[in-house]
């Protein structure tokens, strides 16, 4: 992999991050992996005209503007967000969707207003379980079927961001300008973009991007009966060195990251040996809630030959990377210790 976003698809358009960059605590926008389903509006929607809609099961609907938004109190979180299908193609065992590698995770801090704060505006109903996000983005294909996207109300009213800025810009067109949902900790489905409606349900939305997929669900199985892709889990990947580099004997140094979503994360460790012993990694930089942990492993290399380092991430609770991922139809969660392993050489 290059330095270059690697695209998938074109239309819609879905793009990489370049291993390269996952170096750096933070994710620069310009590089941030693109997910899209529907098709990016072509120019930015002026702000003057803008407005986000909550209507639904609550006491008071409310029309809002986007100079009422920043009269709002401002609310600023860090927040690794991950494609659900990311490490797809790593899976030993084909599943169906775009072939990510690593590249389909970021981290960014993010700026606007808590979504607790508008639904408590407008009165929650006492019948009201969950909450849907509607873009103002068009749906590609002949079937036409809109992005819309619920997350339970305990999750809306205890860790989501209505996000207007990326790492202290403007949020960029293609990641959701104006307004954008983030259900910190969980994977990029259920953070739609360009907002223009939220809605409150007394059950989870029902259509094709709630029930028939972002399920985990096996071969044959019906989607509906499988769980809903929503928190991230426990995962690690290395970002250095590149995969099959030849490096000079002597001293190699190991980075990469670790997140678990809305857990944070204790410890890495790393193992040189097919995952026989492990030793521990030393954490690098900020440390923040729903933000991903960089590390590094220093590791002293005398004799020439093909190595392989293996990560493994343990989270505040106990919850370990597995050793290898439990495969599923359309590939989410791909967490696995060997499907994420680097090989390198030294000479």
């Amino acid at each position: 992999m290059n330095k270059s976003m690697r695209v998938m698809s074109e239309r819609p358009l879905n793009a990489e991050t370049p291993r390269h960059y996952l170096k750096s605590w933070i994710t620069a926008n310009n590089v941030f992996f693109d997910r899209n389903q529907g098709q990016i509006p072509e120019k930015a929607i002026e702000l003057s005209e803008w407005r986000l809609t909550i209507d639904g099961d609550v006491e008071a609907p409310l029309t809002i503007d986007f100079e009422t938004l920043l009269r709002m109190p401002k609310a600023i979180a860090a927040n690794t967000m991950e494609c659900s299908g990311n490490s797809r193609s790593l899976l030993t065992q084909k599943a169906s969707g775009n072939p990510w590698t690593i590249g389909g995770v970021g981290n960014a801090v993010w700026g606007g207003v808590w979504l607790k704060d508008l639904l408590e505006k407008a009165g929650v109903a006492s019948n009201a379980h969950h909450v849907a996000f509607e873009g103002f983005d068009k749906p590609l294909g002949k079937a036409q079927i809109k992005f819309i996207r619920s997350i339970p109300l305990k999750k809306a009213m205890s860790s989501t961001l209505l996000a207007y800025e990326m790492n202290g810009d403007p949020l960029p067109l293609k990641h959701g300008f104006p307004l954008r949902a983030l259900a910190l900790g969980w994977t990029g489905a259920n953070c739609v973009k360009w907002l223009r409606r939220i809605t409150l349900l007394s059950e989870p939305f029902r259509g094709f991007y709630m029930d028939d997929v972002y399920r985990i669900h096996d071969k044959g199985q019906n989607p509906k009966t499988g769980s809903t892709v929503d928190a991230i889990t426990i995962k690690s990947i290395i970002t250095q060195p590149e995969i099959d580099e030849i490096l000079p004997i002597g001293t190699v140094t190991i980075l990469g990251a670790a997140y678990a979503g809305e857990t944070d994360v204790d410890k890495v460790e790393i193992s040189t040996d097919n995952g026989n012993t492990w030793q521990l990694a030393t954490f690098i930089g900020p440390d923040e809630p729903f933000a991903w942990r960089q590390w590094q492993y220093v590791y002293s290399i005398s004799q020439p030959g093909s190595y392989t380092i293996l990560s493994r991430a343990t989270d505040r609770n106990g919850e370990k990377q597995p050793m290898q991922a439990t495969w599923n139809k359309l590939g989410y969660g791909n967490n696995g210790i060997r499907e994420h392993g680097i090989t390198f050489r030294v000479q």
